[in-house]
């Protein structure tokens, strides 16, 4: 490619966008690692997205109405924060930029949105970025229709690479982008042909241009190191009725010794090469070095926003107090102050009826009272909308043709819905929620790992969470996904044992602020245990005595969700023959962990018999609370599974497989001998 003639066509715009390729290839060299070739190669698209598209206050990185841009291609992090530093972001300095990918910089191998502000999404996992930007546009969407164009009314950009559109979460994201008709989501395809093991024709042949069209949206071709292209494409999909791709051919690594190959892709090191390459680009300057008017060209782009934040703050002033209200404390995380009055006066109403109800359904009423609330709240399936129970009277449902509802039919795709409620958690100002069965945590796994990663608090409602699904049998049931959810840092997993335990479980998830929920919920009905009122939310300690012994305590029993009833049951046995036995509810056994050590030996002293009972592997964090938080303080046994279960009516597989009153009762005499 003729880099002179590219230099000598628009010589500002060059300067600009080799500041980025300069400032990477040097970073990647200091740190001896990271990512060189994408940043290269996509320099031109994000100078001119930068310089004449995207809405933005450097001095303000969080205003609420600025542009999302999303690097869905994460590994090319010196991307985000060469802009970053070029228009001035605060957060990511020169020095930074020196220190891209050593312990304690904010430029992380992968962009880490916790880091720095200016960062909207944790990326480096291909197929999230663009997965995410869904839930983005998806809240701009909400948002806009809710409180009108003059206060929400901005667009969502994504560079996605090769990689990004291989995962398979990718056509999850685009299908549903294309039948919600995102307009205002605009993804840059950077179309290099070049992945890690060679071309993209070793392992590829689809036709995604054809794909995206496919999949309803609108597609525009261009040389991706064409200004006036970029811009004119930019242009045209802002004018679109669909979200739009923007299909850019790109060199990789352009202008170094490695373009077009897949070299290119990982860490430029060489000295002599990367020496060839600025001299390739006509830079004269030393390593790190941005020339003052280059430096001043991309600040005063950073500053170009402040005027359009200002006439944004003069247009929020005008609407009602209450709406102000509304949408900062919505943006602030903040859970209205009528749910907790609302939850209190919800329990009390459960503790008089007792009604049996299976946890999902107790859910769907939990809801019903919640989201007329809590109004940013938007809830959603996978396909199974009436099993997981998730959708309530007052909501409606999101499409073209009615953007004030807040449900959304994600279809079969659980990655796909989780991804984009990533996204609308990272947008501000949304309260997401979305269920399917608690077996296909599989498929939404690797979001719900980043939304504990980046400090959101998304909430995934997971129902027919054991062997009491019943008929369905094995492919449906759950016995290690609760242990893979506790064994995740910052996640809360709530298994909650009854309607009561389930509305004091919402009411935290919805008042959570860096920490996503995992809500275990069952398909079985189950007696309502907590028969006694309590204001306290009982649920926020972990972990808390339910039933306490009527004989000289000699057995504590454990037991979360359905299996709290067969613990009362089993206590009922057990101080028949005089054995005084405790029963502990533990809902939630990070919440538990949280408590100081005074509050968890109240709950689980020493010297009882412990037997915990859940119908899940043991593995799921349990040996913490039976052998004792040293490991040797009580004797212990526990009722579960460890293996896979079966396909019969949820009782007789309950008999099946041991996880009984009776056999609680066995396993407390033989611990005590």
């Amino acid at each position: 490619m003729d880099l002179t003639a590219l230099r000598k066509a628009n010589p500002e715009h060059w300067a600009k966008a080799t500041a980025i390729r300069t400032l990477t290839l040097d970073a990647v060299a200091a740190a001896n690692s990271g990512h060189s070739g994408m940043p290269m190669g996509m320099a031109d698209v994000a100078t001119v997205l930068f310089e004449k598209h995207l809405k933005f206050d450097a001095a303000n990185p969080t205003w609420p109405d600025r542009d999302r841009f999303i690097l869905s291609a994460g590994h090319g992090s010196m991307l985000i924060y060469s802009l970053l530093y070029l228009t001035g972001n605060v957060h990511i300095t020169l020095e930074e930029i020196k220190n891209f990918r050593q312990l304690g910089a904010k430029t992380a191998g992968h962009p880490e949105n916790f880091l720095a502000d200016g960062i909207e999404t944790t990326t480096g996992p291909l197929g999230q970025g663009i997965a995410n930007a869904v839930g983005f546009a998806i809240a701009e969407e909400v948002q806009r229709a809710h409180y009108g164009k003059k206060v929400v009314d901005h667009y969502t950009y994504v560079i996605a690479g090769d990689g990004c559109l291989m995962e398979g979460v990718s056509q999850e994201a685009i299908g549903l982008a294309g039948r919600l008709e995102l307009s205002k989501l605009i993804v840059f395809w950077d179309d290099n042909n070049i992945t890690i093991d060679g071309t993209v024709d070793m392992a590829d042949r689809t036709d995604q241009v054809e794909r995206f069209r496919a999949s309803n949206w609108h597609v525009i071709e261009i040389d991706g190191h064409d200004p006036a292209a970029i811009d004119a494409a930019i242009i045209g999909a802002k004018k679109s009725d669909l979200p739009t791709m923007i299909a850019c051919e790109s060199h990789i690594a352009l202008g170094h010794a490695a373009q077009d190959t897949s070299k290119g892709h990982g860490a430029l090191t060489d000295q002599e090469q990367l020496e060839a390459a600025k001299e390739a680009y006509g830079w004269p300057h030393g390593s790190f070095e941005i020339p003052a008017d280059v430096k001043s060209a991309w600040e005063e782009i950073g500053a170009r926003g402040a005027e359009a934040r200002a006439e944004w703050e003069d247009r929020f002033a005008q609407l009602s107090e209450r709406k102000q209200g509304e949408f900062t404390r919505a943006y602030a995380g903040d859970a209205p102050k009528k749910l907790t009055s609302a939850i209190r006066a919800l329990k009390k109403q459960i503790s008089e009826d007792q009604p049996k109800l299976a946890t999902r359904a107790a859910s769907e009423k939990v809801l019903g009272v919640v989201n007329p609330i809590v109004t940013e709240t938007v809830g959603g399936s996978a396909d199974l909308t009436g099993s997981n129970n998730t959708k309530t009277a007052d909501l409606g449902v999101f499409l073209p043709e009615n953007r004030k509802g807040r449900y959304i039919h994600y279809g079969i795709r659980e990655h796909g819905m989780a991804s984009a409620m990533n996204g609308m958690a990272l947008h501000g100002g949304i309260r997401p929620y979305g269920g399917t069965f608690m077996a296909f945590t599989d498929y939404a796994r690797p979001a719900m790992r980043l939304a504990a990663l980046m400090k959101i608090p998304t909430t995934f409602v997971m129902t027919h969470d054991s062997i009491g699904l019943g008929e369905d049998g094995p492919t449906h049931q759950p016995v290690e996904h609760l242990a893979i959810s506790r064994a995740t840092p910052n996640t809360h997993v709530f298994r909650p044992a009854d309607m009561v335990e389930t509305a004091e479980a919402w009411e935290l998830a919805l008042s959570s602020k860096e920490t996503p929920s995992v809500l275990s919920l069952t398909r079985q009905g189950l007696p309502t245990v907590r028969t006694e009122h309590k204001t306290k939310n009982l649920t926020a300690q972990g972990a808390y005595v339910l039933a306490d012994a009527d004989a000289k305590r000699q057995a504590i029993l454990i037991a979360t969700g359905s299996e709290v009833a067969i613990a009362l049951e089993a206590k009922a046995k057990l101080e028949a023959e005089g054995i005084g036995t405790r029963v502990v509810s533990m809902p939630c056994m990070e919440l538990f962990a949280a408590q100081d050590e005074a509050y968890r030996k109240r709950v689980l002293p020493g010297g009882p018999v412990r037997v915990g009972i859940e119908a899940a592997v043991r593995l799921g964090g349990w040996d913490r609370w039976l052998l004792g938080e040293r490991g040797r303080e009580a004797k212990a046994g526990f009722i579960g599974m460890s293996s896979f279960g079966a396909s019969a009516p949820a009782g007789h597989l309950y008999e099946h497989f041991g996880i009984t009153a009776e056999a609680t009762v066995a396993k407390v005499k033989e611990l005590l001998g």
